[in-house]
C-alpha cells in the first residue's frame, strides 16, 4: 500500500510539473499575426537574447497605434519571456492611446502622428516634475494599399488617381484614368469600395498628408487622424480595415504592409522612372530622407512624402512610443524604460524587418536610445 501511494504521489507531482510547463510555454506564445520572428523558436530566442531586465517588474498598459501592434506583440513576447514582466498593449489606435496617456491610464502610448501642442501640454497634468511627453520614433514601414479585384494581380496607381479614388469621384474599376496607368489589365466593371478608417488614425494623418503633398489640387482636405472625405466605407483598426478589403470584392483600403497578408498591394506611380512597390526596402529609402524637427528630448520627425527618387516608397509612416521625459510613474518606470531600451536596440529593430516593418535609420535610432537611457 505505501508503495502504491508513492507511486500516485509521483505521478501527481510529474503531472503538476508538465501542466506548469506547459501553462508557461502559453503565456509566452501568443501569435502576433506577423511572422514568427524569423520562424526561430522563442525559447531559444529569449535564452539567447541580450535584453536587459534591470530592475523591470510587474504589468505595463499601453495603448495606441494598431498599426505597429504586430511590432509590439512580437517585441512583448520576447521581453516577457526574458523579463516576466506582463506588458498589456491594447492597439486602439493613435487618438486613442494619446488621449489615454495624457490622462495618466498607460505608462506609454504608440502614435504614428506626433504629439501636438495641445496634446504636450495636457501631458504636463500627467508628468510631473516639470516633464513632458516626448515622442520617440521606433517603427517604420510603408502604408500599403490592398486591393480586391478579380482578375487584377497587379495594380498601378498615382496620386491623383487615389484622391479621386477616396473621395468618391472614380467609382469604377474600370475607369479610364485607370486604365490609362494599367494598359495591359483585364479592369472589371465593378463598383469601387473604399475602405477608411472609423477610428482615429495616424495612419490615415499619414495617408492624407502624402495625398496633401503630392495632389494637392485632387485633396483639398484639411487631413489629421479623424478621416474627412465624402463616402466610402470605414471599419476600425488596420486589422479592421484590411479584413474588409478580404472579403469584399471591388475593395480598396489602406493599412501597414504587416496586415497586407495574402492580398495584392498597389504599386505607386511617383513619377520615377519605374511604379514603386511596397516593400520593407523602398520604404526604408523614403525615411532616411525624414528630418527630426522636434526640440529637447522630442525627435519628432518630418518626413518627405513627395519624394520622387527611384525605389523611395512614398506612402510611410513613423510610429511613435510617447513616454513622459521626467516624471514617470515610479512603479512603472524601470519596465518602461527597460522594454523601451530593448525595442531601440539592434536587436529590437531586426524584429521588424522580419515582421514587414522598417527599422529606424541608424542616425535616428542613437538619438532615441540616448534619450531613453535619460528617463526619469
Amino acid at each position: 500500500m505505501k508503495l502504491q501511494r508513492k507511486t500516485r504521489r509521483a505521478l501527481a507531482l510529474g503531472a503538476l510539473a508538465v501542466s506548469g510547463a506547459l501553462a508557461l510555454t502559453a503565456c509566452g506564445s501568443d501569435d502576433t499575426g506577423g511572422k514568427n520572428n524569423a520562424g526561430s523558436d522563442s525559447s531559444t530566442a529569449a535564452s539567447n537574447s541580450s535584453i536587459k531586465c534591470d530592475d523591470a517588474k510587474g504589468q505595463l498598459l499601453a495603448d495606441g497605434s494598431s498599426a505597429q501592434k504586430n511590432a509590439i506583440d512580437a517585441w512583448v513576447k520576447q521581453f516577457s519571456q526574458a523579463c516576466g514582466v506582463q506588458i498589456n498593449y491594447k492597439g486602439g489606435g493613435s487618438g486613442a492611446g494619446v488621449t489615454a496617456f495624457t490622462q495618466g491610464q498607460v505608462a506609454f502610448a504608440g502614435s504614428d502622428s506626433a504629439l501636438k501642442p495641445e496634446e504636450v501640454t495636457a501631458s504636463q497634468k500627467v508628468c510631473t516634475d516639470g516633464g513632458q511627453g516626448i515622442d520617440l520614433p521606433m517603427v517604420g514601414g510603408p502604408i500599403a494599399l490592398g486591393y480586391n479585384v478579380p482578375g487584377v494581380d497587379n495594380l498601378v496607381l498615382d496620386a491623383p488617381t487615389l484622391a479621386k479614388i477616396f473621395d468618391s469621384k472614380i467609382k469604377n474599376w474600370d475607369d479610364a484614368a485607370i486604365k490609362k496607368l494599367n494598359p495591359d489589365a483585364k479592369l472589371p466593371n465593378l463598383k469601387i469600395q473604399a475602405f477608411h478608417r472609423s477610428d482615429e488614425s495616424g495612419t490615415t494623418d499619414n495617408f492624407t498628408k502624402y495625398l496633401k503633398a503630392a495632389t494637392p489640387a485632387n485633396w483639398k482636405y484639411e487631413g489629421g487622424k479623424a478621416w474627412q472625405a465624402k463616402g466610402g466605407q470605414a471599419a476600425p483598426q488596420s486589422s479592421g480595415v484590411a479584413q474588409q478589403v478580404k472579403q469584399t470584392d471591388g475593395a480598396i483600403g489602406y493599412f501597414e504592409l504587416s496586415y497586407a497578408k495574402d492580398m495584392p498591394t498597389v504599386d505607386i506611380n511617383t513619377g520615377a522612372a519605374t511604379p514603386v512597390k511596397a516593400t520593407v526596402e523602398n520604404a526604408t529609402k523614403a525615411i532616411a530622407d525624414a528630418k527630426v524637427i522636434g526640440t529637447g528630448s522630442d525627435l519628432a520627425l518630418q518626413l518627405n512624402y513627395n519624394t520622387k527618387a527611384e525605389g523611395a516608397y512614398p506612402m510611410v509612416l513613423v510610429t511613435y512610443e510617447i513616454v513622459c521625459d521626467k516624471g514617470n510613474k515610479a512603479d512603472t518606470l524601470p519596465a518602461t524604460k527597460a522594454f523601451l531600451r530593448y525595442i531601440a536596440s539592434e536587436e529590437g529593430q531586426n524584429i521588424l524587418t522580419e515582421n514587414d516593418y522598417a527599422p529606424i535609420p541608424d542616425a535616428i535610432i542613437s538619438k532615441v536610445r540616448t534619450t531613453i537611457d535619460g528617463l526619469s
